[in-house]
This record gives structure tokens, C-alpha cells and sequence, in this order.
């Protein structure tokens, strides 16, 4: 996705393994991330993505929190299309295939996964 050492990077993501999997993977690479929970509205989370100065920002299509359904992609959708978070130059990464994606701004979390296991090498 571009990020590099020193980048922000925003995770707004439910409680799920590709959560943790993603803040391994900034640590791997030296990205910082932040991450901000699920419950917080669009114009809470594009504040955090501008005033961290986010590059990439994680999601999935939705969560769950006490049985009801959180937006979170619609959430990201609308906060990247607010004041200096629309400016910020993140992108997004979505985990599910439920909800339209932004051809030339996001990527399918499965297709990034896919991508990554066929250039990883074996560590000895």
C-alpha cells in the first residue's frame, strides 16, 4: 500500500485477528498506527486521520458492538470526504466484500493478504 518507516498509519477496525495483523504489520515496517475505535463517528475519526496526518487508513465493511452493526466503511467514506482529512492523501484497505469500493483508493484486504504471501520469504 506505500506506507513506509515513519508513515501514519489509522486502524479503525472491530475486534477481529486482522486488527492485531495490522498493527504487526506497521511495526514490521516502522509505520506508526493509531487505533481508533470502532463506536467513533465520521467527523471524530477524520479529525484523528488529520491531526495524526494519516497516509493509509484500515477498515473492514462493518463490526458489531452489543448486536448492532457499525458502518465502519461508511464511517471511513464520509470522513475522507471531510475538510483536511480529504486532503490528507489516505487510502483505505477494506477486510470484507460487502460495500462498494472507490476504484484508485481501495483495495481489498484478501487481495493485499494474497499479495504479500506470494513476495514473503521464509525467515531462517
Amino acid at each position: 500500500m506505500g506506507a513506509k518507516k515513519g508513515d501514519r498509519v489509522t486502524i479503525y477496525m472491530p475486534m477481529i485477528p486482522e486488527t492485531a495483523f495490522a498493527m504487526l504489520a506497521c511495526t514490521r515496517i516502522g509505520a506508526v498506527h493509531s487505533v481508533v475505535f470502532g463506536g467513533f463517528s465520521p467527523d471524530s475519526l477524520a479529525g484523528r486521520i488529520q491531526d495524526c496526518g494519516s497516509k493509509l487508513v484500515i477498515t473492514a465493511d462493518e463490526g458489531l458492538r452489543a448486536g448492532k452493526k457499525i458502518p465502519l466503511k461508511a464511517n471511513v467514506d464520509a470522513a475522507l470526504g471531510q475538510g483536511a482529512a480529504a486532503t490528507s492523501g489516505a487510502r483505505r484497505a477494506a477486510h470484507l466484500r460487502r460495500h462498494p469500493m472507490q476504484n484508485g483508493r481501495d483495495v481489498w484486504y484478501g487481495d493485499l493478504a494474497k499479495r504479500c504471501r506470494s513476495i514473503a520469504s521464509p525467515r531462517r
